[in-house]
């Protein structure tokens, strides 16, 4: 299970197979000095495109390259928006039932638009960079992915 980093750091980065912390993650990114903190959830959904009745999700990760390269998300990040407080990525492996986050980026700061811009700048990273995989099940068969994934570097993308 993931829990919230217990001193003051300033990034929260993780990988498990238990159900996310969505809430512990927004209260940690909250802060006095923040006026703003954004939380993006991506949620298994329920289709596909070409595939209707989606019933589950499957993630597998090269663990030992996950944080890492949310490691260096976090770095990029902080580079494009200084007056970022804290982030936090975090991702699930293994079954992910319809209707549970699969992924989660929260980021706070003082103002609105660098939460925005962050949360998506680290979703949008996580995406490209980190190595992860998805599998669908569907009515009609599974699948890993709809198309290959090629991981490229943060910032490259």
């Amino acid at each position: 299970m993931l829990t919230p980093p217990s001193d003051d750091r300033p990034t929260w980065v993780g990988l498990s197979d238990s159900v996310l912390p969505v809430d512990a993650a927004l209260a940690w990114a909250v802060r006095a000095d923040c006026g703003a903190a954004v939380l993006f959830s991506g949620t298994a959904r329920d289709h596909s495109v070409g595939r209707p009745d989606v019933s589950l999700l499957e993630y597998e990760a090269y663990e030992e390259q996950v944080e890492p390269r949310l490691l260096a998300i976090d770095e990029a990040a902080r580079g494009r928006w200084p007056d970022l407080r804290r982030l936090a990525m975090l991702h699930r492996v293994g079954a992910v039932p319809v209707g549970e986050s699969a992924v989660v980026v929260v980021a706070s700061s003082p103002h609105r638009d660098t939460a925005f811009e962050a949360a998506r700048f680290c979703i949008d990273e996580l995406k490209a960079t980190v190595p992860i995989w998805k599998r669908e099940v569907w009515a009609d068969g599974e699948s890993w992915g709809l198309e290959p994934q090629h991981i490229s570097e943060v910032g490259s993308s």
